[in-house]
């Protein structure tokens, strides 16, 4: 079954948005032309409360993209982003969201930030995309979104760790920190990811 994977299409990492990630939007456009050519489309989207123990604003003193140590691991802080009934949550108007079979929500948890949308940043909490996933018969899929660094690289490396192969839709997936994002090509890539 030819399976697409969309990170986090949210307004809220679009240009303008809280979280934004340069020149985002523009990969709307490549998503809907290839979307209806896929057998099975899931999406992951960020879903915070607004107490989010991964929001600046919840720690006094503290500003965006500052880390801090949290039960013993490092978390960056974030603008408020994706919460829950937002329009900052929503998916960007433009995509055409009538192929998307199932959403699974992530960093719904306050005291667990979640890039990935298999699992939290502590392998806590399982959002049921593996399963799902398996019990559709999904051995392969491609993958795009935002960001290319964050959620889109985590879900990657825990897709690799559940067994799936896993191929990158680069025209359709942006980065926050594009020299980063090279970086983790490289690793990825070694592990049998594939770019396209």
């Amino acid at each position: 079954m030819k399976t697409l994977v969309l990170v986090d299409v949210q307004n809220d990492f679009m240009p303008g948005g809280s979280l934004e990630v340069k020149e985002g939007n523009q990969i709307v456009s490549e998503i809907n032309k290839i979307i209806q050519n896929y057998d099975l489309v899931v999406a992951t989207v960020d879903w915070h409360p607004e107490n989010h123990m991964s929001f600046a604003s919840n720690h006094q003193g503290k500003n965006p993209f500052e880390s801090i140590d949290f039960k013993g691991s490092k978390q960056t802080l974030w603008p408020n982003h994706c919460v829950q009934n937002t329009e900052g949550a929503a998916f960007h108007p433009d995509l055409k969201q009538s192929y998307i079979e199932t959403i699974f929500r992530k960093g719904t948890n306050p005291e667990l930030d979640s890039y990935s949308g298999f699992y939290d940043n502590m392998h806590e909490k399982s959002t049921g995309l593996a399963g799902y996933l398996k019990e559709k018969g999904v051995s392969e899929f491609d993958v795009c979104g935002l960001a290319g660094d964050i959620c889109v690289y985590f879900t990657i490396k825990d897709a690799l760790d559940e067994g799936f192969k896993v191929n990158v839709i680069e025209q359709a997936t942006k980065a926050l920190d594009p020299v980063t994002f090279e970086k983790q090509k490289a690793k990825l890539k070694e592990r049998g990811v594939r770019y396209f």
